[in-house]
Protein backbone atom coordinates (compact mmCIF):
# COMPACT_ATOMS: atom_id res chain seq x y z
CA UNK A 1 0.00 0.00 0.00
CA UNK A 2 2.86 2.12 0.89
CA UNK A 3 4.34 1.99 -2.67
CA UNK A 4 1.07 2.54 -4.12
CA UNK A 5 1.13 5.82 -2.41
CA UNK A 6 4.26 6.61 -3.11
CA UNK A 7 3.95 5.92 -7.16
CA UNK A 8 0.99 8.17 -6.69
CA UNK A 9 2.98 10.71 -5.45
CA UNK A 10 5.85 10.38 -8.12
CA UNK A 11 3.50 10.38 -10.62
CA UNK A 12 2.07 13.75 -9.17
CA UNK A 13 5.33 15.35 -9.26
CA UNK A 14 6.44 13.99 -12.73
CA UNK A 15 2.99 15.25 -14.31
CA UNK A 16 3.36 19.05 -12.21
CA UNK A 17 7.15 19.17 -13.65
CA UNK A 18 5.72 18.05 -17.10
CA UNK A 19 3.39 21.21 -17.45
CA UNK A 20 5.80 23.66 -15.69
CA UNK A 21 8.49 21.89 -18.29
CA UNK A 22 6.07 22.19 -20.88
CA UNK A 23 5.50 26.11 -19.97
CA UNK A 24 8.83 26.52 -19.90
CA UNK A 25 9.11 25.32 -23.17
CA UNK A 26 6.89 27.05 -24.64
CA UNK A 27 7.57 30.60 -22.96
CA UNK A 28 10.86 30.09 -24.39
CA UNK A 29 9.55 29.60 -27.59
CA UNK A 30 7.21 32.98 -27.69
CA UNK A 31 10.65 35.03 -25.90
CA UNK A 32 12.43 33.99 -29.23
CA UNK A 33 10.62 33.16 -31.91
CA UNK A 34 8.07 36.59 -31.26
CA UNK A 35 10.65 39.03 -31.26
CA UNK A 36 12.65 37.09 -34.05
CA UNK A 37 9.71 37.42 -36.61
CA UNK A 38 8.73 40.86 -35.76
CA UNK A 39 12.53 41.85 -36.41
CA UNK A 40 12.21 39.93 -39.88
CA UNK A 41 9.73 42.12 -40.54
CA UNK A 42 11.19 45.02 -39.64
CA UNK A 43 14.28 44.34 -41.40
CA UNK A 44 12.55 43.38 -44.66
CA UNK A 45 13.45 45.29 -47.23
CA UNK A 46 10.84 46.82 -49.46
CA UNK A 47 10.66 47.89 -53.09
CA UNK A 48 9.46 51.44 -54.72
CA UNK A 49 8.59 51.62 -58.15
CA UNK A 50 8.61 55.41 -59.43
CA UNK A 51 6.86 56.16 -62.36
CA UNK A 52 8.36 59.76 -64.31
CA UNK A 53 6.56 61.67 -66.81
CA UNK A 54 9.33 64.85 -67.58
CA UNK A 55 7.43 67.14 -70.30
CA UNK A 56 10.01 69.75 -70.13
CA UNK A 57 11.60 70.43 -73.91
CA UNK A 58 15.09 68.32 -73.82
CA UNK A 59 15.19 65.16 -74.97
CA UNK A 60 16.15 62.13 -72.48
CA UNK A 61 17.54 59.10 -74.51
CA UNK A 62 20.80 57.11 -73.55
CA UNK A 63 22.99 60.04 -73.24
CA UNK A 64 20.81 62.45 -71.99
CA UNK A 65 19.13 60.67 -68.74
CA UNK A 66 16.85 61.37 -65.99
CA UNK A 67 18.60 60.20 -62.93
CA UNK A 68 15.39 59.51 -60.22
CA UNK A 69 17.25 59.72 -56.51
CA UNK A 70 15.64 57.85 -53.25
CA UNK A 71 16.62 59.45 -50.20
CA UNK A 72 15.69 58.35 -46.61
CA UNK A 73 15.24 61.95 -45.02
CA UNK A 74 13.86 65.60 -46.65
CA UNK A 75 16.99 67.34 -45.14
CA UNK A 76 18.22 67.09 -49.00
CA UNK A 77 16.47 69.76 -50.01
CA UNK A 78 18.88 71.70 -48.03
CA UNK A 79 21.64 69.79 -48.91
CA UNK A 80 22.13 67.80 -45.61
CA UNK A 81 21.67 64.31 -46.76
CA UNK A 82 23.52 61.82 -49.42
CA UNK A 83 21.16 59.63 -51.71
CA UNK A 84 20.57 56.20 -50.86
CA UNK A 85 20.42 55.71 -54.35
CA UNK A 86 20.33 57.24 -57.73
CA UNK A 87 18.52 55.38 -61.10
CA UNK A 88 18.65 56.38 -64.88
CA UNK A 89 16.11 56.84 -67.14
CA UNK A 90 16.96 57.26 -71.05
CA UNK A 91 13.02 57.93 -71.49
CA UNK A 92 10.93 61.47 -70.57
CA UNK A 93 8.18 58.51 -69.59
CA UNK A 94 8.92 55.41 -67.53
CA UNK A 95 9.54 53.81 -64.45
CA UNK A 96 12.66 52.99 -62.40
CA UNK A 97 12.64 50.60 -59.31
CA UNK A 98 14.25 50.86 -55.85
CA UNK A 99 14.16 47.16 -55.17
CA UNK A 100 16.39 47.50 -51.89
CA UNK A 101 14.52 50.28 -49.93
CA UNK A 102 15.27 49.76 -45.99
CA UNK A 103 13.82 52.53 -44.43
CA UNK A 104 10.58 54.90 -44.25
CA UNK A 105 9.24 56.94 -44.93
CA UNK A 106 11.57 57.16 -48.28
CA UNK A 107 11.68 61.14 -50.51
CA UNK A 108 12.27 61.21 -54.18
CA UNK A 109 13.55 63.59 -56.50
CA UNK A 110 14.94 63.43 -60.10
CA UNK A 111 17.03 65.19 -62.10
CA UNK A 112 17.86 66.08 -66.13
CA UNK A 113 21.11 67.36 -67.26
CA UNK A 114 19.78 68.66 -70.93
CA UNK A 115 24.21 68.29 -71.46
CA UNK A 116 24.63 64.99 -70.89
CA UNK A 117 27.87 65.42 -69.32
CA UNK A 118 27.17 64.84 -65.59
CA UNK A 119 27.20 60.97 -64.08
CA UNK A 120 25.18 61.52 -61.07
CA UNK A 121 28.00 60.70 -58.97
CA UNK A 122 30.35 63.67 -59.14
CA UNK A 123 28.31 65.76 -56.85
CA UNK A 124 25.09 67.66 -57.48
CA UNK A 125 23.24 68.29 -61.23
CA UNK A 126 25.09 70.60 -63.35
CA UNK A 127 23.69 74.24 -63.51
CA UNK A 128 20.91 74.15 -66.64
CA UNK A 129 19.56 70.61 -65.37
CA UNK A 130 15.84 70.70 -64.70
CA UNK A 131 15.02 69.80 -61.19
CA UNK A 132 12.05 67.23 -59.82
CA UNK A 133 10.69 66.68 -56.52
CA UNK A 134 8.11 64.34 -55.74
CA UNK A 135 5.72 66.30 -53.72
CA UNK A 136 2.42 67.97 -52.33
CA UNK A 137 3.23 71.00 -51.63
CA UNK A 138 6.30 73.05 -53.97
CA UNK A 139 9.60 72.63 -52.97
CA UNK A 140 8.63 70.52 -49.60
CA UNK A 141 9.28 66.57 -50.40
CA UNK A 142 6.51 64.34 -49.56
CA UNK A 143 7.01 60.92 -47.54
CA UNK A 144 6.39 57.94 -49.02
CA UNK A 145 5.29 55.60 -46.70
CA UNK A 146 5.93 52.23 -47.41
CA UNK A 147 5.46 49.04 -45.13
CA UNK A 148 8.21 46.37 -44.64
CA UNK A 149 8.73 43.61 -47.16
CA UNK A 150 5.69 45.67 -49.96
CA UNK A 151 5.88 47.49 -52.59
CA UNK A 152 4.59 50.75 -53.06
CA UNK A 153 4.53 52.86 -56.52
CA UNK A 154 4.24 56.42 -57.36
CA UNK A 155 3.70 58.79 -59.78
CA UNK A 156 5.26 62.31 -60.35
CA UNK A 157 5.93 64.45 -63.50
CA UNK A 158 8.24 67.86 -63.59
CA UNK A 159 9.31 70.21 -66.29
CA UNK A 160 11.76 73.12 -66.54
CA UNK A 161 10.34 75.37 -64.07
CA UNK A 162 13.09 74.59 -61.76
CA UNK A 163 16.72 74.58 -63.07
CA UNK A 164 19.69 74.10 -61.08
CA UNK A 165 21.54 77.47 -61.21
CA UNK A 166 24.79 78.49 -59.55
CA UNK A 167 24.46 75.24 -57.55
CA UNK A 168 20.88 76.02 -56.32
CA UNK A 169 17.58 75.17 -57.54
CA UNK A 170 16.12 77.93 -59.26
CA UNK A 171 12.72 78.87 -60.24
Amino acid sequence: MLDLFRLVQLQEIAMKFSVVGCISILLGFLTTAVPAAMSQEANAVSTLKVHITYSGSGTADEKHKIYVVLWDTPAFVSGGAMPVEILPLASKDGMVTFSDVKKSPAYVSAAFDPKGDWDAKSGPPPDGSSLGLYSKTPGKPEPIDIQPGKTASIEFSFDDSVKMQSGRPTR
